[in-house]
């Protein structure tokens, strides 16, 4: 007992008796906790836990974040987020075209004594480093690396303070020298970047893109910042309107304006939308059509005229109809449907070749890129067919004379056929629209290459001259394309007498209910009365045209801002309205 009393130690701590051993391993793990604490208590008190990455922040947190930065370097303009100019001296395309030619720059390298100045958004940043940063520049419907290197830098000492900055969405100005990375990707190489304009919110990944479609409806601008198949949609608009115009110029076309605005909604079958002139405190309409002025124009010597631009109908919206569109009318005397009837063939023949490398065979998938899909050919001659022998035929039945249409017996006749067949037509269930029910049915599906419906009778057609050889017929033709209306157009009605008889027929039908019917209008009557040459008009939806040649189903995706619910939110309850309807 002696001998292991004389062995152990007294831990001058616990006060525990323990073996030498044992004493020294505590000695030392007690000293190497003592510098533990004492390089603790040498750190700074106020350190802060590293903050989150931004890519975990929710959006509202982000644009927080983003947006005191922002104000911090406006109050310290260091740099200013939101100069006034930003010399550019070359596109993004102009660049890649001229410096990306193969053999001009080899990896790695710097094409040396060149500097270029280049701006647009940034949409990737990957890090490589503290010295080394890449960057996707997004502009002009193409892009390009930033390859910045702290070595290039016109001032090494700025260079990471710089690259700080700099965030995915931010508007950016580049100078720098050509250059390839060392895997051979064109690149620039900055000495020195300039945020030109800060991006405050998260811009979605560049991989998923954005995916709600009513945001992209509703915030046009983000959807195209980040799809280039957006962009392409609306350049290809462009390029179809401007297409319209040069072939008709060719022709020897002038282009006009005509009113927005009007006393009367004429030169259609639609019902308008009202406002107020409040300085002379009379209810206008929107345009529905400019027909009406037109063929005024035509009366007055304007021999070949068109308009491009917006009309308005206060109607549904669906996937092939928006209350305001974009419309080409044209007019050329001494002319009739055959002679426009070419015109139209020709030129959407032409368009579609000038889009489509030379080809007139275009797809289309009515039910979305994965659905079925429908093969247009638009090489003339265009297939006709003949509406009242076409109905008969693909409904078994004779029809009664074409010149009885008015009359009550016949619209007994065509509302048992509606209702045999199951076609539905809402009230008021004139002629007309009885007709216009059955040919959506039965002749509009036949064309899904481009074809023409011609034949109408004239109840349906209150502007068209009536049919030459076949009485109760008007010449009139509609062109359909994918089972849907693209144009139509007829040998115009010159006959001021017969005019007034057509309008006041309208008005009998308005009188019935039908909000669509046209009133009369006494100024056209009397430009009429002063003599209309004989001629061929012309209407056609650009919006519905645009939509097959882009491969678009529904209206909304070639219109750049349309019609749209407004949203409510608990933060505006005003009923006040931003663009396209938004709250």
């Amino acid at each position: 007992m002696a001998s292991e009393a004389a062995e152990t130690h007294k831990d001058p701590v616990t006060g525990e008796l323990i073996s030498k051993s044992e004493l020294k391993r505590r000695q030392k793990q007690r000293e190497k906790e003592a510098r533990k604490a004492e390089k603790a208590a040498a750190a700074p008190q106020d350190a802060k836990p590293a903050a989150p990455s931004e890519d975990d922040l929710n959006p509202n947190q982000y644009f927080e974040l983003r947006s005191r930065a922002i104000l911090k370097l406006k109050e310290t303009n260091a740099p200013n987020p939101y100069p006034h100019k930003f010399e550019v001296t070359k596109s993004i395309v102009d660049f890649i075209r001229e410096y990306g030619k193969e053999g001009l720059i080899a990896p790695g390298q710097k094409l040396e004594g060149v500097t270029v100045s280049l701006a647009g958004r940034i949409h990737n940043i990957r890090v490589s480093g503290s010295k080394l940063k890449f960057y996707d520049l997004h502009g002009e419907g193409t892009h390009l690396q930033i390859l910045a290197n702290v070595r290039d830098a016109a001032d090494e000492t700025t260079f990471t303070a710089t690259q700080q900055i700099f965030r995915r969405g931010d508007i950016v100005g580049v100078v720098g020298t050509p250059s390839r990375s060392q895997k051979g990707e064109l690149s620039i190489s900055p000495s020195d970047m300039v945020l030109l304009a800060p991006n405050l919110h998260q811009l979605p990944s560049g991989h998923f893109g954005l995916k709600d479609q009513e945001t992209r409806y509703r915030k046009r601008y983000l959807d195209l910042i980040l799809s280039d198949d957006t962009r392409r949609i609306f350049i290809t608009r462009s390029k179809i309107i401007n297409y319209v115009r040069r072939y008709l110029d060719n022709l020897g076309f002038l282009e006009v304006e005509t009113p927005m605005t009007s006393i009367i909604a004429g030169g259609a079958t639609a019902k308008p939308f009202v406002t107020h002139h409040n300085d002379l405190n009379l209810d206008l309409y929107l345009r529905i059509a400019p027909e009406l002025y037109l063929k005024e124009l035509t009366v007055g010597g304007l021999d070949r005229v068109y308009e491009i631009g917006r009309v308005f109908r206060n109607e549904g919206i669906d996937l092939t109809h928006n209350p305001e569109f974009t419309i080409c009318e044209f007019y050329m005397a001494y002319a009739d449907m055959y002679d426009i009837m070419e015109i139209t063939e020709s030129m959407v023949e032409g368009m579609v070749k000038y889009l489509n490398n030379g080809s007139t065979v275009l797809t289309y998938h009515p039910e979305g890129k994965d659905g079925k899909e429908y093969i247009m050919d638009f090489k003339t001659p265009w297939k006709r067919y003949d509406m009242i022998e076409t109905l008969e035929e693909k409904m078994g039945v004779k029809f009664p004379p074409a010149d009885t249409f008015h009359t009550e017996e016949a619209t007994k006749f065509l509302s048992d056929l509606c209702r045999k067949h199951n076609v539905d037509c809402s009230e008021p269930r004139t002629n007309s629209r009885l007709l216009d029910k059955l040919v959506g049915e039965f002749i509009e599906p036949l064309c899904i290459s481009p074809g023409f419906i011609v034949g109408h009778p004239q109840v349906m057609s209150p502007l068209a001259k009536g049919h030459r050889s076949r009485p109760g017929l008007c010449e009139r033709f509609e062109a359909f394309l994918c089972g849907k209306e693209i144009c139509n157009a007829y040998t115009e009605l010159n006959d001021p007498f017969e005019q007034r008889l057509r309008f006041e027929e309208q008005a009998r039908q308005k009188e019935q209910g039908d909000d669509e019917a046209q009133p009369i209008d006494e100024t056209f009557v009397d430009a009429l009365e002063h003599g209309l040459p004989p001629t061929g008009g012309f209407g056609m939806g650009i919006d519905r045209l645009v939509m097959f040649l882009t491969n678009s189903t529904n209206i909304k995706e070639v219109l750049l801002f349309p019609a749209m619910k407004p949203v409510e939110t608990a933060a505006n309850t005003t009923g006040v309205v931003g663009p396209s309807g938004q709250l």
